[in-house]
């Protein structure tokens, strides 16, 4: 379900959301994403519909990528990790 730079993002950028790393490898990074749910958006624009479908108030895209839960993977997409 999540590919490789989505894994290695995650691997890199969890200490924006977690005080201590949750996972070391692909593969844990993979079964924690896994065991929380999380989902990976195509775009900005698909990021905030999550979030709307959520309930949350998706009027500034921008704080909305800038929450701790969202990581940027680098090719458009975001990783979304609700902790």
């Amino acid at each position: 379900m999540f590919d490789e730079m989505v894994l290695r993002c995650f691997l890199e950028k969890q200490g924006q959301l977690f005080r201590e790393n949750v996972a070391s490898t692909l593969e844990e990074a993979e079964e924690f994403l896994e065991d929380c749910m999380a989902v990976v958006a195509d775009s900005a624009q698909d990021a905030a519909a999550y979030f709307e479908e959520e309930g949350i108030d998706t009027d500034d895209y921008d704080d909305i990528l800038e929450a701790d839960e969202v990581f940027d993977v680098g090719d458009g997409r975001y990783l979304i990790v609700e902790a």
